[in-house]
Protein backbone atom coordinates (compact mmCIF):
# COMPACT_ATOMS: atom_id res chain seq x y z
CA UNK A 1 0.00 0.00 0.00
CA UNK A 2 1.39 3.39 -1.00
CA UNK A 3 1.28 6.04 1.71
CA UNK A 4 2.13 9.68 1.23
CA UNK A 5 4.28 11.50 3.77
CA UNK A 6 2.02 14.57 3.69
CA UNK A 7 -0.73 14.56 6.28
CA UNK A 8 -2.64 16.66 8.79
CA UNK A 9 -4.78 15.79 11.78
CA UNK A 10 -6.44 17.93 14.46
CA UNK A 11 -8.33 16.87 17.54
CA UNK A 12 -9.84 18.84 20.44
CA UNK A 13 -10.97 17.56 23.85
CA UNK A 14 -11.82 19.05 27.24
CA UNK A 15 -11.90 18.02 30.86
CA UNK A 16 -13.25 20.35 33.51
CA UNK A 17 -11.89 23.84 32.88
CA UNK A 18 -9.08 22.56 30.68
CA UNK A 19 -9.22 22.30 26.89
CA UNK A 20 -6.53 20.47 24.92
CA UNK A 21 -5.89 20.85 21.17
CA UNK A 22 -3.53 18.53 19.30
CA UNK A 23 -2.38 19.23 15.74
CA UNK A 24 -0.25 16.81 13.72
CA UNK A 25 1.51 17.89 10.53
CA UNK A 26 3.65 15.51 8.49
CA UNK A 27 5.85 16.17 5.45
CA UNK A 28 8.43 14.19 3.51
CA UNK A 29 11.78 13.36 5.11
CA UNK A 30 14.37 10.69 4.43
CA UNK A 31 13.94 9.17 7.89
CA UNK A 32 11.43 9.46 10.74
CA UNK A 33 11.94 12.85 12.42
CA UNK A 34 9.64 13.55 15.37
CA UNK A 35 9.12 16.98 16.92
CA UNK A 36 6.79 17.54 19.89
CA UNK A 37 5.87 21.07 20.97
CA UNK A 38 3.92 21.44 24.20
CA UNK A 39 3.86 23.44 27.45
CA UNK A 40 6.80 22.71 29.75
CA UNK A 41 4.50 21.30 32.39
CA UNK A 42 3.64 18.42 30.02
CA UNK A 43 7.17 17.45 28.96
CA UNK A 44 6.94 14.31 31.10
CA UNK A 45 4.55 12.77 28.52
CA UNK A 46 6.69 13.67 25.47
CA UNK A 47 8.23 10.20 25.12
CA UNK A 48 4.80 8.57 25.36
CA UNK A 49 3.55 10.73 22.48
CA UNK A 50 6.65 9.89 20.41
CA UNK A 51 6.00 6.21 21.05
CA UNK A 52 2.43 6.68 19.79
CA UNK A 53 3.69 8.43 16.63
CA UNK A 54 6.11 5.58 15.86
CA UNK A 55 3.20 3.14 15.73
CA UNK A 56 1.66 5.17 12.88
CA UNK A 57 4.67 6.41 10.90
CA UNK A 58 8.02 5.00 9.77
CA UNK A 59 9.24 7.91 7.62
CA UNK A 60 8.66 11.63 7.35
CA UNK A 61 8.93 14.77 9.42
CA UNK A 62 6.18 14.63 12.07
CA UNK A 63 5.32 17.77 14.05
CA UNK A 64 2.95 17.36 17.00
CA UNK A 65 1.69 20.59 18.61
CA UNK A 66 -0.18 20.45 21.92
CA UNK A 67 -2.02 23.57 23.10
CA UNK A 68 -3.62 23.86 26.54
CA UNK A 69 -6.30 26.42 27.39
CA UNK A 70 -7.82 27.08 30.80
CA UNK A 71 -6.38 26.94 34.29
CA UNK A 72 -7.46 23.51 35.36
CA UNK A 73 -3.93 22.11 35.38
CA UNK A 74 -1.99 24.92 36.99
CA UNK A 75 -2.14 27.39 39.84
CA UNK A 76 -0.99 30.77 38.60
CA UNK A 77 0.44 33.42 40.92
CA UNK A 78 1.82 36.86 40.25
CA UNK A 79 5.34 37.23 41.62
CA UNK A 80 6.83 40.67 42.28
CA UNK A 81 10.57 41.09 42.63
CA UNK A 82 10.43 43.71 45.38
CA UNK A 83 14.20 44.35 45.69
CA UNK A 84 14.44 44.93 41.93
CA UNK A 85 11.35 47.15 41.97
CA UNK A 86 12.82 49.20 44.85
CA UNK A 87 15.95 49.78 42.76
CA UNK A 88 13.89 50.91 39.79
CA UNK A 89 11.94 53.42 41.93
CA UNK A 90 15.11 54.67 43.59
CA UNK A 91 16.86 55.23 40.25
CA UNK A 92 13.79 56.97 38.84
CA UNK A 93 13.83 59.41 41.74
CA UNK A 94 17.54 60.04 41.17
CA UNK A 95 16.87 60.77 37.50
CA UNK A 96 14.05 63.12 38.44
CA UNK A 97 16.22 65.11 40.87
CA UNK A 98 19.35 65.09 38.70
CA UNK A 99 17.64 66.38 35.59
CA UNK A 100 15.03 68.47 37.39
CA UNK A 101 12.12 66.53 35.95
CA UNK A 102 8.64 67.51 37.06
CA UNK A 103 6.81 64.26 36.30
CA UNK A 104 6.12 61.84 39.14
CA UNK A 105 6.41 58.06 38.91
CA UNK A 106 2.96 56.61 38.18
CA UNK A 107 1.51 53.13 38.42
CA UNK A 108 1.57 52.99 34.62
CA UNK A 109 5.33 53.54 34.72
CA UNK A 110 5.77 50.77 37.25
CA UNK A 111 3.77 48.10 35.38
CA UNK A 112 5.98 48.69 32.34
CA UNK A 113 8.89 47.21 34.29
CA UNK A 114 8.45 43.66 33.01
CA UNK A 115 11.57 42.36 34.76
CA UNK A 116 9.98 43.02 38.14
CA UNK A 117 6.83 41.01 37.43
CA UNK A 118 6.42 37.35 36.47
CA UNK A 119 3.75 34.66 36.43
CA UNK A 120 4.63 31.56 38.43
CA UNK A 121 2.85 28.36 37.42
CA UNK A 122 2.57 25.48 39.84
CA UNK A 123 1.70 22.23 38.09
CA UNK A 124 -1.13 20.05 39.30
CA UNK A 125 -0.67 16.34 38.69
CA UNK A 126 -3.72 14.85 37.00
CA UNK A 127 -3.69 11.25 35.71
CA UNK A 128 -7.14 11.70 34.19
CA UNK A 129 -5.86 14.59 32.07
CA UNK A 130 -2.80 12.63 30.94
CA UNK A 131 -5.08 9.85 29.70
CA UNK A 132 -7.24 12.39 27.86
CA UNK A 133 -4.16 14.02 26.31
CA UNK A 134 -2.77 10.72 25.02
CA UNK A 135 -6.16 9.72 23.61
CA UNK A 136 -6.47 13.09 21.86
CA UNK A 137 -2.95 12.72 20.42
CA UNK A 138 -3.79 9.24 19.21
CA UNK A 139 -6.89 10.45 17.35
CA UNK A 140 -4.98 13.35 15.76
CA UNK A 141 -2.18 10.99 14.67
CA UNK A 142 -4.75 8.63 13.20
CA UNK A 143 -6.39 11.44 11.21
CA UNK A 144 -3.00 12.42 9.81
CA UNK A 145 -2.34 8.80 8.84
CA UNK A 146 -5.73 8.57 7.10
CA UNK A 147 -4.89 11.66 5.05
CA UNK A 148 -1.53 10.11 4.11
CA UNK A 149 -3.34 6.96 3.01
CA UNK A 150 -5.86 8.89 0.89
CA UNK A 151 -3.12 10.84 -0.85
CA UNK A 152 -1.17 7.60 -1.19
CA UNK A 153 -3.99 6.12 -3.28
CA UNK A 154 -3.71 9.04 -5.72
CA UNK A 155 0.07 8.59 -5.91
CA UNK A 156 -0.35 4.82 -6.39
CA UNK A 157 -2.60 5.34 -9.42
CA UNK A 158 -0.17 7.83 -10.93
CA UNK A 159 2.88 5.61 -10.35
CA UNK A 160 1.15 2.55 -11.75
CA UNK A 161 -0.02 4.40 -14.86
CA UNK A 162 3.47 5.74 -15.53
CA UNK A 163 5.30 2.45 -14.99
CA UNK A 164 2.87 0.64 -17.31
CA UNK A 165 3.54 3.29 -19.95
CA UNK A 166 7.28 2.69 -19.51
CA UNK A 167 6.64 -1.03 -19.85
CA UNK A 168 4.85 -0.48 -23.18
CA UNK A 169 7.86 1.45 -24.54
CA UNK A 170 10.31 -1.20 -23.34
CA UNK A 171 8.22 -3.77 -25.21
CA UNK A 172 8.72 -1.69 -28.38
CA UNK A 173 12.46 -1.57 -27.72
CA UNK A 174 12.45 -5.33 -27.24
CA UNK A 175 10.78 -5.84 -30.62
CA UNK A 176 13.45 -3.64 -32.25
CA UNK A 177 16.51 -5.26 -30.68
CA UNK A 178 17.79 -6.67 -33.99
CA UNK A 179 17.31 -3.35 -35.74
CA UNK A 180 19.24 -1.49 -33.02
CA UNK A 181 22.10 -3.98 -33.17
CA UNK A 182 22.29 -3.83 -36.99
CA UNK A 183 22.20 -0.04 -36.90
CA UNK A 184 25.02 -0.05 -34.34
CA UNK A 185 27.05 -2.40 -36.54
CA UNK A 186 26.60 -0.16 -39.59
CA UNK A 187 27.64 2.85 -37.59
CA UNK A 188 30.88 1.16 -36.51
CA UNK A 189 31.62 -0.01 -40.05
CA UNK A 190 31.03 3.46 -41.48
CA UNK A 191 33.39 4.99 -38.95
CA UNK A 192 36.11 2.48 -39.78
CA UNK A 193 35.66 3.13 -43.49
CA UNK A 194 35.91 6.86 -42.87
CA UNK A 195 39.10 6.32 -40.91
CA UNK A 196 40.62 4.07 -43.59
CA UNK A 197 39.30 6.34 -46.31
CA UNK A 198 38.25 3.18 -48.17
CA UNK A 199 35.37 0.71 -48.28
CA UNK A 200 35.82 -2.49 -46.29
CA UNK A 201 36.22 -5.55 -48.51
CA UNK A 202 34.74 -8.89 -47.62
CA UNK A 203 38.24 -10.40 -47.50
CA UNK A 204 39.26 -8.02 -44.72
CA UNK A 205 38.30 -10.78 -42.33
CA UNK A 206 40.14 -9.53 -39.29
CA UNK A 207 38.55 -6.10 -39.50
CA UNK A 208 35.15 -7.62 -40.27
CA UNK A 209 35.53 -9.81 -37.17
CA UNK A 210 36.36 -6.79 -35.03
CA UNK A 211 33.29 -5.02 -36.40
CA UNK A 212 31.15 -8.03 -35.49
CA UNK A 213 32.58 -8.13 -31.96
CA UNK A 214 32.03 -4.43 -31.48
CA UNK A 215 28.51 -4.76 -32.88
CA UNK A 216 27.65 -7.18 -30.09
CA UNK A 217 28.00 -4.25 -27.73
CA UNK A 218 25.04 -2.77 -29.54
CA UNK A 219 22.85 -5.65 -28.38
CA UNK A 220 20.30 -4.31 -25.86
CA UNK A 221 18.96 -7.73 -24.80
CA UNK A 222 20.49 -7.55 -21.31
CA UNK A 223 19.32 -4.00 -20.69
CA UNK A 224 15.78 -4.79 -21.85
CA UNK A 225 15.67 -7.93 -19.69
CA UNK A 226 16.79 -5.98 -16.64
CA UNK A 227 14.29 -3.21 -17.38
CA UNK A 228 11.45 -5.74 -17.49
CA UNK A 229 12.70 -7.14 -14.18
CA UNK A 230 12.87 -3.67 -12.58
CA UNK A 231 9.35 -2.88 -13.80
CA UNK A 232 8.02 -6.14 -12.31
CA UNK A 233 9.76 -5.37 -9.01
CA UNK A 234 8.36 -1.85 -9.03
CA UNK A 235 4.78 -3.05 -9.56
CA UNK A 236 5.16 -5.77 -6.90
CA UNK A 237 6.61 -3.29 -4.39
CA UNK A 238 3.63 -0.96 -4.87
CA UNK A 239 1.40 -3.70 -3.45
CA UNK A 240 3.39 -4.20 -0.23
CA UNK A 241 1.92 -3.00 3.05
CA UNK A 242 5.15 -1.53 4.42
CA UNK A 243 7.52 1.40 3.98
CA UNK A 244 8.40 1.23 0.27
CA UNK A 245 9.68 4.69 -0.68
CA UNK A 246 13.41 3.98 -0.45
CA UNK A 247 13.13 0.67 -2.30
CA UNK A 248 11.16 2.30 -5.13
CA UNK A 249 13.79 5.03 -5.33
CA UNK A 250 16.54 2.41 -5.73
CA UNK A 251 14.60 0.58 -8.47
CA UNK A 252 14.10 3.85 -10.35
CA UNK A 253 17.84 4.57 -10.24
CA UNK A 254 18.49 1.17 -11.84
CA UNK A 255 15.85 1.81 -14.51
CA UNK A 256 17.49 5.12 -15.32
CA UNK A 257 20.87 3.43 -15.68
CA UNK A 258 19.55 0.81 -18.12
CA UNK A 259 17.64 3.24 -20.34
CA UNK A 260 20.72 5.49 -20.55
CA UNK A 261 22.75 2.53 -21.80
CA UNK A 262 20.14 1.72 -24.44
CA UNK A 263 20.12 5.36 -25.55
CA UNK A 264 23.87 5.28 -26.11
CA UNK A 265 23.54 2.33 -28.52
CA UNK A 266 21.24 3.88 -31.12
CA UNK A 267 20.99 7.03 -33.22
CA UNK A 268 17.68 6.11 -34.80
CA UNK A 269 15.06 8.84 -34.41
CA UNK A 270 12.27 6.52 -33.21
CA UNK A 271 14.52 4.74 -30.71
CA UNK A 272 15.81 8.07 -29.40
CA UNK A 273 12.24 9.31 -28.98
CA UNK A 274 11.28 6.19 -27.00
CA UNK A 275 14.36 6.52 -24.80
CA UNK A 276 13.63 10.20 -24.12
CA UNK A 277 10.02 9.35 -23.21
CA UNK A 278 11.16 6.67 -20.77
CA UNK A 279 13.68 9.05 -19.19
CA UNK A 280 10.98 11.67 -18.79
CA UNK A 281 8.62 9.21 -17.10
CA UNK A 282 11.40 7.89 -14.85
CA UNK A 283 12.11 11.46 -13.69
CA UNK A 284 8.42 11.94 -12.90
CA UNK A 285 8.40 8.68 -10.97
CA UNK A 286 11.43 9.81 -8.99
CA UNK A 287 9.77 13.11 -8.15
CA UNK A 288 6.57 11.43 -6.95
CA UNK A 289 8.44 8.88 -4.86
CA UNK A 290 10.11 11.61 -2.79
CA UNK A 291 6.77 11.87 -0.96
CA UNK A 292 6.18 8.12 -0.53
CA UNK A 293 6.69 6.65 2.94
Amino acid sequence: MVKSMTGYGREVAAIGETRVTVEVRTVNHRFLDLSIKMPKMLLYVEEKIKKQARTYFTRGRVDVMVTIEGEGLVNRKLHIDWPLLDQYIEKMELLKNRYHLSESVTIQDIVQLEDAFSIVEQEKTDNEFETLLLQTCDRALKKSLEMRQREGEVIFNDLQQRVLYIQSIVQKLDRNRDFIMEEYRKRIRNRIEEYLNDELREDDRKVIQEVALLAEKGDITEEVTRLFSHIDQFIATLQKNESIGRKLDFIIQEMHREINTIGSKSNDGHITEWVVNVKSEVEKLKEQIQNVE
